[in-house]
Formats: C-alpha cells, sequence, structure tokens
C-alpha cells in the first residue's frame, strides 16, 4: 500500500473485510455525529411505534465517514434485512426494476453513489419512491403499453459524496436528509480504542490519540493507521501501542500531524508557488499536481477547507495563512489574516 492510498479515504480491499467487522450494529454503539444520531433515533422510534417503514434517507458527505455503517444499522433498528448496490452497477433501467420487483415488505435498499444513476433509471425510482409501484414502457411505437407494478413498502437509503449533482426531483423525495462531517479527534479515539479490543490490539489512551489526530477526521483512516501502527508495534516494540510508539510509527509511514500526505503538500505547495497562493481554479490545480479534479473535490479539498488550510471563494481556491506557516514558506507581506 502507498502512502497515497494508506491516507485514502476510498477502502480498498485490505478494507472491505476488516470494515464489516468493526462497524457497530446499533445506534446506541455509534460514535460521533451526535446531531445526525440523535434524530435518526426519534425518526426510528417513531416509525417503529406506526410499524411503518422508515421514511427514505439521503445520507451525503466525504468518504469514510460511516455513511454505510449507518445504512445497515437503520436495517437493524427497523429489524429489516437490507439489500446494497450501486449507482454505477444500475446501468439500465430494468436492472432496478428487478431488484426492486424482488424486495420484501419493509427491507432496506441502500444504493451507494447514488449521484451516478443514469436519468432513465432514475426515473424509475421516482413512481416506486412515492407510491411504491414501477410505470414500465412495455414495447415500442404504436404498439407500446405501460404497465403498473406494485411494490412492496421499503426504505430507500442513499449515499453520495457528491450531493450536488443529485438532481432536484430525486433530492426532493427523501424525507431525511443529513449530511455526515469530520469526526472530532476524541471521537476518532474512541473508535481507535473499540478497534483495538475487537481486533485484540493492545491500545493505551496515549496512542489512541496519536492516531486519532493524524487520521483526516475519517473512521476508516483511522482504522487503517491503527492496522498499520500495529505492525510497527508488533515488530520494533512489545506489540502494545502507547504514544510513543503511535509517533515512531507514523513518522516512518510519514504521516505529519495533520495526516497530510503528498498530494495535500503539493496540492498547498503547487497554489503558493505556481499561482502566488490564489485564488486559482481547480482544474488549473488538478493539472498542475497531476490528479482528476474529481478526486481533489472529494477526497482532499474537504479536509483541508475544514482544518483551515485553504478556502474556496467564487474567483477561486486561496492557501490559507496556516498553510504557509505548515509549510515553512513566508507569508507576503501584508498577508495578516486567513486571507490576503
Amino acid at each position: 500500500m502507498t502512502d497515497h492510498q494508506l491516507l485514502s479515504a476510498v477502502p480498498d480491499s485490505d478494507d472491505i473485510g476488516v470494515e464489516a467487522s468493526l462497524r457497530p450494529r446499533r445506534l446506541e454503539d455509534y460514535v460521533g455525529q451526535e446531531r445526525i444520531v440523535s434524530k435518526l433515533k426519534v425518526f426510528l422510534q417513531a416509525a417503529r411505534e406506526r410499524r411503518e417503514c422508515l421514511d427514505h434517507v439521503l445520507l451525503f458527505g466525504p468518504p469514510g465517514l460511516g455513511k454505510t455503517t449507518l445504512a445497515h444499522i437503520i436495517a437493524r433498528e427497523m429489524h429489516a434485512s437490507i439489500r446494497t448496490t450501486s449507482g454505477p452497477v444500475l446501468e439500465r433501467a430494468g436492472d432496478l426494476a428487478a431488484i426492486l420487483t424482488n424486495l420484501e415488505a419493509g427491507e432496506v435498499l441502500f444504493i451507494d453513489e447514488i449521484h451516478r444513476l443514469g436519468p432513465t433509471v432514475e426515473e424509475i425510482l421516482y413512481p416506486a419512491l412515492e407510491d411504491f409501484a414501477l410505470d414500465l414502457v412495455i414495447g415500442q411505437g404504436p404498439a407500446a403499453r405501460t404497465m403498473k407494478i406494485d411494490l412492496p413498502p421499503f426504505t430507500l437509503v442513499g449515499a453520495t459524496t457528491r450531493a450536488g449533482l443529485i438532481t432536484a426531483p430525486l433530492r426532493a423525495r427523501f424525507g431525511i436528509v443529513h449530511r455526515l462531517d469530520f469526526y472530532q479527534p476524541e471521537d476518532l479515539a474512541q473508535i481507535i480504542s473499540r478497534s483495538g479490543s475487537l481486533l485484540d490490539i493492545a491500545v493505551e489512551d496515549g496512542g489512541a490519540k496519536e492516531i486519532a489526530g493524524r487520521s483526516r477526521g475519517t473512521p476508516r483512516i483511522a482504522n487503517r493507521l491503527l492496522r498499520r501502527v500495529r505492525d510497527f508495534a508488533q515488530v520494533h516494540g512489545d506489540g502494545a501501542i502507547d504514544r510513543d510508539a503511535a509517533q515512531r510509527a507514523l513518522e516512518l509511514l510519514e504521516v505529519d500531524e495533520f495526516g497530510f500526505d503528498e498530494v495535500d503538500r503539493k496540492i498547498l505547495t503547487t497554489l503558493i508557488e505556481q499561482y502566488a497562493g490564489g485564488p486559482a481554479g481547480i482544474q488549473a490545480i488538478a493539472a498542475a499536481v497531476g490528479e482528476d479534479r474529481g478526486t481533489l473535490e472529494d477526497l482532499y479539498e474537504p479536509f483541508l477547507i475544514q482544518e483551515g488550510f485553504l478556502q474556496r471563494t467564487p474567483r477561486g481556491r486561496v492557501a490559507t495563512r496556516r498553510a504557509y506557516d505548515h509549510l515553512g514558506i513566508s507569508p507576503p507581506a501584508g498577508m495578516t489574516g486567513s486571507l490576503f
């Protein structure tokens, strides 16, 4: 695994199996996102008491923050099974129609990357979400006819990292919409301690806090760093992860105190050195650092903006005073605040 992959919030093959074993199964075990969890508890209890399906749920935010975990928790709290798929897999309207007609009453359908549904596939969803029915056109031309198929009540949970790409008609059909934010270090430390106990890793509070501070506010990255730090602690120590062991391991992994990797530093350095700190367009920055624009917008920008290293303005991206200080570059004369 490269350093780039180590700090990426996108899951890799090593994460998939481990994440399933570490995933909390009930809302009371879910750490962080208190605002969302408190509301979901009310919505879930009300739906159970009415013996109805939960309203359709849309979860959005950067990758690795727990959207899939919440989908599974919703199904478990509703005592329902869950069926999972993703937007890119549903290439034809018939693909989605086949899934919908095989749902059982009360079942949860989870569609990841729902913003990538094609227009014809998305149109199938509208009557399914509103009326629990499918309107299918059979045949072509003058002989074409419409057939209506009733569906059992179900709950759709959609997840996306690009909420802006979801069409207004689709978004309007979700009764519950929540954005997941980056986690606070204290929440991540709690998640790391819990994961350590499940994986039989001895993690002291200091070690958990050290890893949490470099995890980019993302549980997926925190759990990945925990497993890599464990390797160093096993080979170079007694297997226990305290603060010193975590610091030494993370330094060898080239993960700095903010959880920056090479791409983060390249974005800020390019913005400062080639564009005088900005403003600069995201497409120009992406070309300069050799990364896809979508990758920068989905994986890097949200964290850099959240931590105060980058600001998005109508004219483009601008490096803040904190970015200059972190990179050890002298800011331009007269730069007193976060912007020019």
